[in-house]
């Protein structure tokens, strides 16, 4: 009696461990093909970034109407990324007006720039914190996320001093900019935002380390 009891208890525990493996193992799958999904859409929009349509496309209906609305970090002056040019002449993604692309050939990076920062936007690329615009003088700053998965910046780890970015902003202009440093700071640390460039253009990568503890800065200036 004894034994049958607990044969039936070791059955249902079982059933619960196999239940609990194929329901972890299927959230690992759809999380997997639906990272994959959105880098694949980004890299699409990439490829096909068209600078002689200036019309903008439709917003994703699923997107709010107006993304900057829902703006927690959006501050005065330069900062929160405006590009320097009214947002009708610039094509959208996923409903957020795009400034330009970026592409990071050692880290499979290839993503719009969005144009400014919000909370939604930078779950959807990475974007514009801070400067006057892609591919223009002067040091802008581009924020993303570091999931630990491969998207936005997660392998900006990985790059070194002299690797290449290649950008082009929403005019079509097309600059090779060059790593020449790269270090770690306090998520409080602005210091570096602005910075003498010598007339050249600049871009600084910031996103968080993979502890979440500090934030790993690259600068990199137009070849």
């Amino acid at each position: 009696m004894f034994e049958s009891k607990y044969n039936k208890l070791l059955t249902v525990i079982l059933v619960i461990v196999v239940l609990a493996i194929i329901g972890l193992l299927a959230y690992l799958g759809f999380s997997f093909f639906s990272e994959k999904a959105d880098t694949d859409d980004a890299a699409a929009f990439v490829d096909n970034y068209n600078f002689d349509d200036n019309e903008p496309e439709e917003n994703n209906p699923e997107e709010p109407e107006n993304p900057d609305e829902d703006n927690p970090l959006e501050q005065t002056g330069e900062e929160g990324g405006t590009g320097g040019s009214s947002s009708t002449s610039k094509k959208t993604y996923k409903g957020y007006t795009v400034n330009g692309t970026m592409k990071i050939p050692k880290i499979g990076f290839s993503y719009p720039v969005l144009e400014r920062v919000t909370k939604s936007s930078i779950e959807t690329s990475v974007a514009i914190l801070y400067g006057a615009g892609l591919n223009q003088v002067g040091n802008t700053v581009i924020i993303g996320h570091n999931y630990r998965n491969g998207q936005f910046f997660s392998n900006n780890k990985k790059l070194t001093n002299g690797d290449k970015i290649y950008i082009t902003d929403y005019e079509g202009n097309q600059k090779t900019y060059v790593i020449y440093n790269k270090f770690e700071t306090t998520p409080e640390d602005t210091s570096f935002y602005q910075r003498d460039t010598n007339g050249k253009a600049e871009i600084t990568l910031s996103t968080c380390t993979d502890d979440s503890s500090a934030r790993l800065i690259i600068f990199a200036r137009e070849e």
